[in-house]
């Protein structure tokens, strides 16, 4: 039996594949190694893994991981999971990496993360070839849910925000400005704290176009300082995975025409692509 994961900085998506070809789905929570140490890995997934999967009966581990671009940080994932799956042979992948296998397969072009935090890259049908640092959620990953959540705290925090979405703002939270930065400043995982309010953008009812004037910006925002750097950019397709990206599509897809692209893939999850990917590598 194999298993292969695609792991984002918030929720990881399995899919087990027996020995009949039978695949069976579940989540866990994300295992970013910047943010998520070995110990804490190990004991997340003793918790969450279902209970009857029988994990020393799984020979093969295909782990893609948001953090995973180092081999010190796939290390620290890879003897994570050896710890897990006691009988496996692991293979640790960047996210970006399951990004451009999911959406171009064997053919080259251009691919994009858009979900809790941001990544780009070009593809040669096999490996990554060209990648500009998103900067992590911190100095840059515009574009992704964190940035689009920051912008909204920022012009909460600053008094910007328009008073019925501030209302709804309040009545769904219950957040003062010094509760948020209590949180952002002071608790773990602040990158999934801000990415969650890009759900009220997505979500709110009040005031449509001061959200969309938000996720508007932090696109224009991704294409300025990301895409537009890629060299002949222009002459690929737009390919995107990540909820972000798929739930914001119709405001992206603007911004891709504008920029001179043509849209190509833009979906939710990879992991059912990947999953074709590597049975598909291991008939080869």
């Amino acid at each position: 039996m194999i298993i292969i994961a695609d792991g984002g900085s918030t929720k990881t998506n399995w899919c087990l594949v027996t020995e009949e070809g039978k695949k069976v789905y579940f989540n866990t929570e994300g295992y970013n190694p910047y943010f998520a140490p070995k110990d804490y890995i190990i004991k997340s997934l003793d918790e969450t893994l279902p209970t009857d999967l029988e994990r020393d009966e799984i020979t093969e581990v295909n782990y893609y991981g948001a953090g995973c671009s180092t081999d010190e940080m796939r290390n620290l994932v890879k003897e994570a999971m050896e710890v897990v799956f006691t009988k496996a042979k692991v293979f640790i992948g960047h996210d970006l990496l399951a990004a451009a296998r999911a959406l171009l397969g064997n053919t080259e072009g251009f691919a994009a993360i858009l979900g809790t935090g941001t990544n780009s890259c070009l593809y040669n049908g096999r490996e990554v070839t060209h990648n500009i640092d998103s900067g992590a959620y911190i100095l840059g990953d515009e574009g992704s849910g964190c940035y689009i959540g920051k912008k909204l705290l920022i012009d909460y925090l600053r008094g910007y925000m328009p008073e019925a979405v501030r209302e709804n703002f309040w009545n769904t939270y219950k957040l003062t400005p010094d509760d948020i930065n209590e949180i952002v400043y002071t608790q773990p995982r602040a990158n999934r704290f801000c990415a969650s309010f890009s759900k009220f953008v997505y979500d709110s009812p009040v005031n449509l176009e001061y959200s969309r004037n938000i996720v508007r910006s932090s696109f224009e925002d991704f294409f300025r300082n990301l895409v537009t750097h890629y060299p002949d950019y222009q002459k690929y397709t737009f390919n995107c995975i990540g909820s972000v990206g798929y739930n914001f599509r119709n405001v992206l897809e603007e911004l891709v025409v504008e920029n001179g692209m043509v849209v190509g893939n833009i979906i939710r999850s990879p992991i059912d692509n990947l999953v074709k990917f590597h049975l598909e590598l291991s008939h080869l």
